[in-house]
């Protein structure tokens, strides 16, 4: 099986069908098949071939294994909208109207792909990871997508068929809608030699008609239309079966009561992004941006102590915020950074977080943050999903000093316990954790001493650690020495392993 996630960042799907024109406001949804291969292809073209990592025979190879087979899709809830503006003439003072039609979906509801049959071999399962990492967009440039490879595919509601009706109680369950889908290689060389019959034809259709499927989808569709194609050669047309009202606007029930702002989460941006060994430190700047931003708006005696930490009650020990790094990609480089404050934030201190657009080190790393929600524990929920088991993605480092009827699981357990979660029922040492493809990490790799002067580290090596506690947790799991800032973190085990009798 393969599966393919998308989320549309701007919150829009942009693609005109081929038969229609723009002005008739149509939306091909979902995105076809024909569609994503070409994106896959352009993305080679302008990210990936000029490294040289991937041939261009990888890419034709994996281009060929998906036109194989039809993709089933997990159609996230959208809405049919659009905008018109008027676009200039070369007369001075025409104008046309220009309606520019899309599909809206939430960013964080993605849009799943699946191929149930397909098995791709490592290279071009390489190759496709390194595709999506880098796709830009799909559909129009203006529909920025975050594409990735994922293991578990929930149940599809759209696929490929014809029978939208059930024939004992005739409900209607689906309408049918054309989608356009590559054609398989064998049927593609069949179709090109047919059209080919002659010199004369070969001379007429040949530069539409390359001898490979990779070429004939990368026909430029002027060129196909100029050539009086009525649809690409390289692709066919599939009736799918799509759930009913797939893009009628949705009615949305509103809270009388506004929500309590627990979390926040920024995207990181700069051209290389730091590695999660440096999670303690990109932690730490983290805090620091937040600080100067307060200082800056609310002034230096009106920091929020549930930003700095200081000046709280005794009791509230981890009521203050928790800076978090994470890799959302799961591939070692940091692109997520979670502000979550168990406390909540008040308006003063939301103002503060929306003003936070730059980290940077003393060491000359820069980078953008973008706040991309704001909420409860619902956002970053690889981090916040309820779970029993929890698996570290930090070392943990232990707060007290070790003593022989006082170990690090002793400890772990009355931090668990003063936290208030459920008892712990097994501990699990791990040696080492798996980060990107084939690359596993020690505690020793990664960076674990504060800047800060003074502090008693009772612990300066760390462990990794899984975690199954009687009932399930919600996230996020920080403990230990700095937990605050990075270190401690645990990730939801959301699939539970199978534990040794």
């Amino acid at each position: 099986m393969l599966a393919l996630s998308f989320n549309f960042l701007a919150g829009r799907y942009h693609a005109t069908p081929w038969d229609r024109h723009v002005n008739e406001g149509a939306v091909a949804w979902p995105p076809e098949p024909w569609r994503l291969l070409r994106g896959l292809i352009a993305t080679w073209h302008h990210k990936i071939e000029h490294t040289g990592e991937h041939s261009e025979k990888h890419l034709q190879q994996l281009v060929e294994s998906l036109a194989q087979e039809l993709p089933d899709y997990t159609l996230p809830v959208a809405s049919h909208s659009h905008t018109r503006h008027y676009m200039p003439q070369f007369r001075v003072g025409n104008t046309s109207l220009i309606f520019d039609a899309f599909a809206a979906i939430d960013r964080d509801d993605p849009l799943v792909m699946t191929w149930p049959s397909l098995e791709l071999p490592k290279d071009q399962l390489a190759l496709l990871d390194d595709l999506l990492a880098m796709m830009g967009y799909l559909g129009r440039a203006e529909s920025w997508v975050e594409a990735r490879r994922i293991n578990d595919a929930p149940e599809p509601n759209c696929q490929a068929g014809t029978a939208a009706l059930d024939r004992d109680t005739g409900e209607q369950h689906g309408e049918i809608i054309t989608l356009y889908a590559p054609q398989a290689p064998d049927a593609y060389q069949t179709l090109r030699a047919n059209f080919l019959t002659d010199k004369k034809a070969e001379k007429k259709l040949g530069k539409t008609l390359p001898d490979n499927l990779l070429d004939a989808l990368r026909v430029d569709t002027a060129a196909l239309r100029k050539q009086g194609w009525n649809q690409p050669p390289a692709a066919r047309k599939v009736s799918y079966i799509r759930p009913l009202q797939a893009l009628q606007p949705q009615r949305k029930i509103t809270r009388t009561e506004a929500p309590t702002v627990t979390t926040a989460q920024f995207i990181l941006i700069g051209k290389s992004l730091p590695r999660v060994e440096d999670s303690l430190r990109i932690g730490e700047i983290m805090r620091i941006a937040v600080m100067s931003t307060a200082k800056h708006l609310l002034g230096e005696a009106s920091i929020p102590a549930i930003f700095s930490g200081h000046d709280l009650p005794k009791n509230n020990r981890h009521g203050h915020a928790f800076y978090i790094p994470w890799s959302s990609r799961r591939d070692g480089r940091i692109d997520r950074v979670l502000v979550h404050v168990p406390d909540g934030m008040p308006d003063d201190a939301q103002l503060v977080i929306k003003g936070v657009r730059k980290i940077w080190s003393s060491s000359g790393g820069k980078w953008e943050v973008v706040l991309e929600n704001t909420g409860g524990n619902e956002i970053a929920p690889a981090l916040t999903k309820p779970s029993k088991e929890w698996q570290s993605i930090t070392p943990y480092l232990h707060p007290w000093h070790w003593k022989k009827k006082f170990t690090i699981e002793d400890q772990i357990r009355r931090e668990c316990h003063k936290r208030g979660f459920p008892p712990l029922i097994e501990l699990e040492a791990v040696q080492e954790l798996e980060v990107g493809r084939n690359r596993k990490l020690r505690c020793l790799d990664f960076h674990r001493f504060r800047t800060r002067r003074g502090l008693t580290q009772p612990d300066r090596h760390g462990s990794f650690w899984h975690l199954t506690f009687a009932e399930p947790v919600a996230g996020p799991l920080a403990l230990g020495f700095a937990c605050h800032y990075g270190l401690g973190m645990f990730r939801p085990v959301l699939t539970p392993t199978k534990r040794k009798a």
